[in-house]
């Protein structure tokens, strides 16, 4: 299992940030999306995060909605997500899993640490887990040896970033804006001040996610981020491809440009 620890000590000695991109388990179907997953791999993504399809999604837009909607269409449970995880992290890239609480707290806290340890996965996001409530999914995952990664927002007091960065073990993910996810025409400038103001209380690496979508502007982040986050640039690209091969030749291109840009 490749480690969030190795992957951000080699980007550091590389001098670049890491490229994390994020696709929901059971999209573009079973099966199409660990072949997916290793396109990004293969053209340079460092890490990856696998999306548990959550009927009420409160952090995603519409593109990242879309793509949820047809892997539950498709049938996808929480073992096809695991399966997902297992394939991905034969890869070698770092493998997360990014899910709202309530699919965890159903399945068991310290039945889903495990069983995502035992797939290879070496971490989860949780967005709507608070700092308040997190220490049994902190305990879990410390004994299933997987880290937590929890999110600070522009919004943020700096009480709340202390909170949540002492609450994280893999990295904080900064959202670069208020709103659900997106790519946009330019990130928010609010970004590259989140980072610094969470730098301030932790030696984590700090992650910049939402509003990612050129290689231009993965470039632009990677000036201050650890790590640039990109999903649902990808998503769309998959949304309107012809077929599922298409769509993989798709992503590895903007991939390839967003490796690229985190590299300048």
């Amino acid at each position: 299992m490749t480690t969030l620890q190795t992957v951000f000590a080699k980007a550091k000695a590389d001098n670049r940030a890491a490229l994390v991109g994020y696709l929901p388990a059971g999209f573009p179907s079973k099966g199409g999306d660990v072949a997916a997953a290793a396109a990004l791999v293969e053209a340079g993504c460092d890490v990856i995060e696998i999306g548990l399809p959550y009927s009420d999604p409160l952090m995603d837009g519409p593109t990242i909605q879309d793509a949820v909607h047809r892997s539950l269409t498709n049938g996808t449970r929480i073992a096809d997500v695991l399966r997902t995880v297992e394939g991905v992290a034969a890869t070698g890239a770092a493998t997360l899993v990014m899910t709202y609480w309530n699919p965890i707290d159903k399945y068991g806290a310290e039945r889903f640490a495990r069983d995502l340890a035992n797939a290879g996965g070496t971490g989860t996001i949780t967005p709507d887990l608070t700092p308040e409530e997190s220490e049994p999914w902190r305990a879990a995952s410390a004994g299933a040896g997987i880290d937590t990664v929890f999110l600070v927002a522009p919004s943020s007091t700096e009480h709340r970033i202390k909170a949540v960065v002492d609450c994280c073990t893999g990295f904080v993910y900064a959202a670069s804006l208020m709103g659900v996810t997106g790519a946009r025409e330019t990130v928010n400038v609010a970004a590259e001040g989140l980072v610094e103001r969470t730098r301030q209380h932790t030696d984590l690496p700090v992650c910049v996610g939402l509003g990612v979508g050129t290689g231009a502007q993965a470039g632009e982040v990677a000036r201050y981020a650890d790590g640039v986050i990109v999903g649902s640039a990808f998503i769309r690209r998959i949304l309107d491809a012809p077929d599922e091969a298409a769509g993989r030749a798709s992503i590895a291109q903007l991939a390839g440009d967003m490796a690229q840009g985190v590299r300048r």
